[in-house]
């Protein structure tokens, strides 16, 4: 009983200190509002020349207004509470895509990897967070789902967010690797998760690599897609 007190107690004084705010839209009392939610509740190709001829694209949503903050808020900001809500969206798109490229209730998520430096300052990799919620989401609706955290980025890549499309595609080129020990079957369809397709660099490069040591990747995945 004094620990159930206790621990009210304290949470009484984080919520006291840190009042729950949408990451979307600062609306209080929520950490995702519904309305922000459906900034995120779409699915539409995406088509960028740096992955023609890959595996085809898609977005839940576009990466501005809500989405973007929220984005930014779950990979910058330390909000990590917000990989359930980004594997619930994904999840959600994983059944609504299965229509779409004739996918049946398996699937292996593979998250797009996080440079090492980015993924110890996010306190691990973003993306394999919200792979394994989303998987756990589509196991609960009775889907055989699995992640598969095959790829790491090695050092020599920095930040692309300021890079041109051509110097992405460089900065990731050779320095993506697979781990031969984490490879996903070859049976069910594998899905490359991602939460922002710029220029399409990371897809296009993700998929090489496994293409390489005889993985296909049925779809890219992603949160966010940028205009274009």
């Amino acid at each position: 009983m004094r620990i159930s007190w206790l621990n009210e107690a304290v949470s009484g004084l984080v919520d006291l200190l840190f009042p729950l705010q949408c990451a979307g839209c600062g609306a209080p009392g929520t950490q995702w509002c519904s309305g922000c939610a459906r900034e995120l509740g779409g699915l539409r190709r995406v088509h960028r020349p740096l992955s023609a001829g890959g595996p085809p694209m898609y977005a839940l949503g576009r990466y501005r207004g809500a989405a973007r903050r929220a984005v930014l808020a779950y990979k910058e900001a330390g909000q990590r509470h917000l990989a359930e809500p980004f594997g619930h969206h994904l999840a959600t798109a994983v059944v609504a895509l299965a229509g779409e490229i004739g996918m049946e209730r398996a699937c292996c998520l593979v998250p797009a990897p996080s440079r090492r430096i980015a993924a110890r300052r996010r306190g691990g990799a973003h993306m394999t967070r919200v792979a394994h919620r989303a998987a756990g989401r589509l196991a609960g609706a009775g889907w055989s789902a699995r992640v598969a955290d095959c790829l790491v980025t090695e050092s020599g890549a920095v930040d692309s967010a300021e890079l041109a499309p051509a110097e992405r595609m460089g900065n990731l080129s050779g320095r993506v690797r697979a781990r031969p020990a984490d490879l996903p079957p070859t049976d069910p369809p594998v899905l490359l998760l991602d939460d922002v397709i710029t220029s399409g660099a990371t897809a296009a490069v993700c998929a090489r690599v496994l293409a390489d040591v005889g993985i296909g990747v049925a779809a890219v995945l992603s949160l966010t897609a940028t205009a274009g």
